[in-house]
């Protein structure tokens, strides 16, 4: 009776220890500094009024179509597929998916089969020796098999589930991340192969201007010989006509910077633009696509948001695992097999022994580790997973705000280009006037050739301006595509992440 108490007393006392030391284990977490915040989207009415009737709904994933030339579209669908830097987005995120089944893993048991075969000398000092002085020297055979061995340790704190959606938030922000590369590869496109028309077509400009400049030097020397003038216009007209011979070469090269501009994001050699611009015709769009609620909007819209987004929402779910590690770590190992040990010269029976029903063997060990003194090591990683999801947040402010500045930016630009080629094309029409008005006083006699000439230099220069105008305004439509998303679409992030560092 009396050891029956006193068993049940060791025992109490045990659990007592057991549920203090549980206890001890699970303090001395600091508070650490208030978390970072996200910021609220600003709104943009005002800075919508002005464009609020050329504002639709958001872009087409393929929206660069909308520009009508077969060219751009051709060029960009062979650029998604040979990019380097659009393959090596995907790779990341393979990478991460798979990241994603290696933390899964740690939710379920590991079961495994293990056998070993050990040959082994026993010592005659050794300890067996010593306790069974006949078997010192000789030499054993040990066989072990378990079919069947058994791995768990137990999420009490949500360790293991953190890890994995951590996982996965990084997965979703590669994801995003492959879908801004994207992006940016097809807007880069757009706009190379914008500025590249641009070029050709100033190329012919000049060339006008190249053979207008070389009639007027030869009237110049011919009038020279006739002695009608003296020499002064002779070199006048020479170097007009080497300025505008420098501007066309001048031309030419930015073409081909362009052309190889477009092969490497192509992922193409030089040789694959080099026939490009051969279809100059390209709509500029009166309306680009975006909604009412556009601040609100862009966190479905913009990849880069998205990315952002879900990475400080793995951020967040690693500062948890961060401090599951100051808790006390429960796991449970089991096998079920056969072992048999003996002697170097019976070997031959050891397959008998081995598999016989007296050789079967089983176990299990309940595991707890609690982790009383690590040095400092476990609150310094608590501290960088902390300064990690405030980081994470403030690129995410970061973001949002440069998004906000990019839209306002390339919807300032896309208006004010409209209206700089509309007024551009009524100068026009007035020069136009002026060389009409030179034709007929050539016609009845008034002027020579030379003056319809001159004036036709100012329209072409203006025509070159004119092409000028017109790219920036396809390249503003692009940067505003851009700036609104160009297509991508997240329904997942409508909201921003709740998980506070603070309250887990």
């Amino acid at each position: 009776m009396r050891s029956c108490r006193a068993t049940a007393a060791r025992l109490r006392m045990s659990l007592g220890i057991g549920c203090a030391l549980l206890v001890g284990g699970c303090a001395w977490i600091p508070p650490g500094n208030p978390p970072a915040e996200f910021v609220e989207p600003p709104e943009m009415r005002e800075t919508l009024a002005e464009v609020a009737g050329r504002l639709q709904h958001w872009p087409e994933d393929r929206w660069w179509t909308q520009f009508g030339n077969p060219e751009l579209n051709d060029l960009i669908e062979a650029a998604l597929k040979d990019n380097p830097g659009l393959k090596r987005a995907l790779a990341r995120l393979r990478e991460a998916e798979a990241l994603v089944k290696v933390e899964g893993a740690r939710l379920l048991p590991f079961l495994e089969a293990d056998a070993s075969l050990t040959h082994e000398r026993i010592s005659q000092h050794g300890v067996f020796a010593v306790l069974n002085p006949k078997v010192a020297g000789d030499k054993i055979l040990l066989g072990i098999v378990n079919p069947l061995s058994f791995r768990y340790e137990f999420d009490f704190w949500g360790k293991n589930r953190a890890t994995v959606e951590a996982a996965l938030g990084q997965a979703a922000a590669e994801e995003a991340e492959k879908a801004e590369v994207r992006l940016r590869l097809t807007a880069a496109i757009a706009r190379s192969y914008f500025k590249g028309q641009a070029l050709q077509q100033q190329l012919g400009v000049v060339k006008t201007l190249v053979e207008i400049r070389r009639n007027l030097r030869t009237l110049a020397e011919t009038r020279f010989r006739l002695g009608l003038d003296n020499e002064q216009p002779v070199k006048i007209a020479v170097a007009d006509y080497e300025a505008a011979f420098k501007r066309q070469a001048g031309i030419r090269d930015q073409l081909d910077v362009q052309r190889h501009i477009l092969a490497r994001l192509a992922g193409q050699g030089p040789d694959y633009a080099l026939h490009l611009f051969t279809k100059p015709a390209v709509v500029i769009p009166e309306q680009i696509p975006a909604p009412d609620h556009l601040s609100i909007g862009l966190l479905i819209h913009r990849p880069d948001l998205a990315a952002a987004l879900y990475r400080a929402d793995a951020a967040a779910r690693l500062v948890k695992v961060a401090k599951t590690q100051f808790y006390p770590t429960i796991d449970l190992t089991a096998f079920v097999g056969f072992n048999a040990l003996t002697l170097m010269r019976h070997a031959d029976k050891l397959s008998n022994l081995l598999f016989s029903g007296q050789s079967n063997s089983y176990g299990f060990a309940p595991g707890l580790r609690m982790p009383w003194f690590e040095g400092g090591r476990l609150r310094g990683e608590l501290a960088a997973q902390r300064a990690e999801y405030d980081s994470a947040v403030e690129l995410y402010n970061e973001t949002l705000l440069d998004a906000m500045r990019d839209v306002a930016d390339s919807l300032s630009a896309w208006q004010a280009t409209r209206e700089m080629i509309e007024s551009h094309k009524r100068l026009m029409a007035s020069l136009g006037e002026d060389v009409q008005l030179a034709k007929v006083r050539l016609v009845t006699g008034l002027d020579d050739d030379r003056e319809v000439l001159r004036h036709r230099q100012p329209v072409l220069e203006q025509e070159y301006a004119l092409r000028a105008l017109e790219s920036d305004q396809l390249v503003a439509a692009v940067d505003l595509i851009e700036a609104l998303g160009g297509g991508y679409k997240n329904q997942d992030i409508e909201k921003r992440p709740q998980h506070n560092p603070s309250t887990q």
